[in-house]
């Protein structure tokens, strides 16, 4: 008789059954293929929207899915029945949950890396802040360097001017070629900056460089740039990527900046107004904080921005919401930026057909939005060329887009100088580019010019 451990094991290749036959297979279950987002359901989660406009500019102020506003709603109202409840029990718990994952999201090292803030403006404010203390203070020498882009947003201009130069430090801009053809140009270019920031014995302190540049739009080879501020002894390099996170790739771990700031109100589908910081481990970098003191000044920049008074944090706390968002799409983030991408192009290379222009830079090195060259008999000769034509557009066709003024070049003939930003977003549809198309056409056709428009 086989004894009670013979008797129940199996042998290797027997598996056991439900239904104690083991020849016997119970019928597979289908795979269920996942369901992601329709078209109709992207149009209701935008149906705030004014239908009447081509919004083909996202780039600006983003856009919010209605779910994601709803979320905060509930956020707004947690903290209305009952605040001293709400802060004491939701809210830094929900600040950390959205660090967490901003920094899965850009492959940070440490959470410690990772603050939230309101905007990239305010990011900078705090990174540049920091560098004058270092000169104020005797870490740099007045007349020590910072190198930026020529096409650095304006109010990071403006704060490199309140802040770094104010506090002795030399400014060089790095000047970019436009329309640019490849990614060489811009690494030249860098060089040659850094070159003369070195001159006279300087020492470069800083290099403010954009991840994608606002106007005219191109994505930088931040990675490349950061390399070469690596070999050239950059003391610090601060990568200004307001569009970036949700437009273009980012990995904290791979760009290798020593601070790294996106908005998530623009390309990642928040409310405004959120935006994260990263500032790389370093004993360097200890030294950061909130433009706004409060209670928690001192326990590090991340806490100290989870709390800077009594105001709306909701906007900083749907950042799971988004992500639930952002996960009905196929591919979630990742192929929402291929989406974007291949839609921009696509549009892009039909306007400067229709009109006879071209694109701004080669495909790669765009992201969600693209420059499309205006027809020069426009006669756009001014920055206040392009914001009286972008008001009419608006007024007239109901077509809201940027518009950017390049100076011609000595010897250029029938030069093109008005250059459209246009922007794809998952709302935007093929009719919001021939609106635009047909608007310009008509202005074509009827004579018009930029000095029709009242001073």
């Amino acid at each position: 008789m086989a004894s009670h451990c013979e008797k129940n094991h199996l042998p290797p290749d027997s598996t056991p059954h439900l239904n104690g036959d083991a020849n016997t297979h119970l019928p597979k279950r289908p795979k269920i293929a996942p369901t992601f987002i329709s078209d109709s359901e992207i149009q209701s989660e935008f149906a705030h929207h004014d239908p009447s406009v081509a919004r083909i500019n996202n780039g600006s102020f983003g856009c919010c899915p209605s779910s994601v506003i709803s979320a905060q709603q509930q956020w707004q109202l947690k903290f209305l029945r009952q605040p001293d409840w709400f802060y004491f029990n939701e809210l830094k718990k929900g600040i950390l949950e959205s660090r967490t994952i901003i920094k899965d999201l850009i492959n940070a090292e440490h959470i410690d890396e990772v603050s939230i803030v309101d905007n990239a403006t305010t990011a900078a404010a705090i990174v540049l802040q920091k560098i004058a203390r270092d000169f104020s203070e005797g870490r740099f020498e007045k007349g020590d360097a910072a190198v930026m882009l020529h096409y650095a947003y304006g109010a990071v201009k403006k704060s490199i001017e309140a802040y770094v130069s104010r506090a002795g430090g030399y400014v060089i801009e790095v000047q970019l070629p436009f329309p640019v053809k490849s990614n060489d140009e811009i690494i030249f270019e860098f060089r040659k900056a850094l070159e003369r920031g070195k001159a006279n014995g300087r020492k470069v302190r800083l290099a403010v460089i954009d991840h994608i540049t606002s106007m005219p739009c191109v994505v930088i080879p931040v990675k490349e740039l950061v390399k070469i501020c690596r070999e050239e002894g950059v003391d610090q390099v601060f990568v200004d990527a307001a569009h970036a996170i949700g437009c273009t790739d980012i990995d904290m771990q791979e760009i290798g900046a020593d601070y790294y700031t996106s908005n998530l109100h623009k390309w990642f589908f928040c409310p405004p107004s959120i935006a994260f910081l990263y500032s790389r481990r370093s004993p360097n970098h200890s030294d950061l904080h909130h433009p706004v003191v409060s209670h928690e000044y001192g326990n590090g920049l991340a806490i100290e921005s989870a709390w800077i008074g009594t105001r709306d944090y909701s906007s900083q706390l749907v950042v799971p919401s988004v992500l639930k968002f952002v996960n009905r799409f196929e591919d979630g983030i990742k192929g929402i930026k291929k989406r974007n991408h291949e839609a921009v192009i696509k549009m892009g290379e039909m306007l400067a057909e229709s009109w006879k222009t071209h694109l701004g830079c080669p495909p790669n090195m765009c992201a969600s939005m693209v420059m499309v060259g205006l027809p020069s008999c426009l006669g756009i000769s001014s920055e206040s060329d392009t914001l009286r034509l972008r008001t009419h557009l608006r007024e007239e066709f109901r077509v809201e887009v940027p518009i950017y003024y390049r100076a011609p070049k000595k010897g250029e003939t029938a030069p093109i100088t008005g250059y459209a930003r246009i922007s794809h977003q998952v709302y935007n549809k093929f009719e919001d580019y021939v609106k635009f198309q047909d608007a310009i056409n008509e202005l074509v056709q009827t004579g018009f010019t930029c000095t029709q428009l009242s001073k």
